[in-house]
């Protein structure tokens, strides 16, 4: 269905410019858009496609500079964009409302308002299921779970019992909520006794689990993840982590037990916390780091010893010039010696 202009910027709370009668009927990258679709300039270093772009429409920042294009300004043209990939694009094939035959409802359990089940979802005894909550084929929740209203939970998700998961939350296929902890005590035989995983998982309001993420429970009280965080596919978070709300984390990361994440950090992929340490609020962590000690609130930290970033960055350089020191000190040492013969009469 084609937009005007003027609609779509009613849509985001941005104001139009240009000619009135072009209609959008889709949306593109900078530079690959087409005639009558629309696209948006949030880096600037994709300013350069404004002179070449064939799209019909911009959406920019408020006060960028356009020749030769209609626009949309808007605060935040990546968040504008955004939201107007769900009204081209909507969701496909969403589940009617309804429990599928072959799902498997546990005695008292309780479901909402206009909840959709899929074909294969085991729900277990004395759950509660809020209003418009969707679970997609082969679901699984355990005994006593929580799930708040207009949470979505994709196919192959497995939620253990007692797990408590917030309104507005979505879960990837095949992450698993709730298992158990890694905890086990070493014995006098090198055996090892498995540590009973008695606590659970709590996940707030607003949240989004990416595909494949693994929430252990805790050994005792509770994994929290905090409103509004949203952790990327392949993430493995381990039993008592607390992640706090706004916190974003790039596919990959390892976060050991015990380790309590702020809130409003930018945590980068494949980063490893080691356990019991502590990560102040809003700070920064780069890809591949590895995080072994508390940093305080506001942090900016990288490197595979992680430490504060000026410092990693100075010894990244460094060791690209080690070869060449290498060589230098080779020569220098050769220069010495030559110097001691010479001082020796040989």
């Amino acid at each position: 269905m084609p937009y005007s202009l003027k609609e779509l910027a009613q849509i985001v709370g941005g104001e139009s410019e240009g000619d009135p009668p072009v209609m959008i009927s889709g949306l593109a990258k900078i530079e690959e858009a087409n005639p009558g679709e629309l696209t948006f300039l949030a880096n600037p270093k994709y300013e350069k496609f404004l002179k070449t772009t064939q799209a019909a429409a911009v959406i920019v920042s408020k006060h960028q500079k356009v020749e030769g294009l209609a626009v949309i300004r808007v605060a935040d043209p990546y968040q504008a964009f955004a939201r107007l990939l769900s009204v081209f694009y909507p969701e496909e094939n969403p589940l009617p409302v309804g429990i599928h035959p072959s799902a498997v409802i546990g005695e008292g359990t309780t479901l909402g308002r206009e909840v959709r089940v899929g074909a294969h979802v085991a729900v277990g005894a004395g759950c509660k299921i809020g209003d418009e909550v969707c679970l997609y084929p082969n679901a699984t929740v355990g005994e006593r779970v929580d799930i708040g209203a207009k949470t979505i939970i994709r196919s192959g998700v497995s939620i253990r019992s007692g797990v408590q998961i917030g309104a507005r939350v979505l879960i990837q296929d095949n992450a698993v909520i709730g298992s158990d902890g890694f905890g086990f005590a070493p014995k006098a035989d090198g055996d090892y006794e498995k540590v009973p995983q008695v606590g659970t998982v709590i996940i707030e309001d607003d949240v989004e689990v990416g595909a494949g993420c693994t929430i252990d429970r805790a050994t005792l009280g509770a994994t929290r993840i905090g409103k509004g965080a949203k952790l990327d596919n392949s993430i493995q978070v381990a039993h008592n982590v607390v992640i706090g709300a706004n916190t974003v984390i790039a596919a990959q990361t390892g976060i050991s037990g015990s380790t309590k994440i702020g809130r409003g950090c930018m945590i980068g992929g494949q980063v490893g916390f080691v356990g019991h340490i502590a990560l102040g609020d809003g700070s920064m962590v780069g890809a591949q780091s590895g995080v072994s000690r508390t940093f305080p609130a506001g942090s900016k930290i990288s490197g595979r010893h992680a430490a504060p970033h000026d410092e990693a960055m100075r010894l990244e350089a460094s060791l690209r010039q080690l070869p060449n020191l290498v060589k230098k000190i080779d020569q220098l040492e050769k220069q010495i010696e030559e110097l001691r013969q010479k001082a020796h009469g040989q």
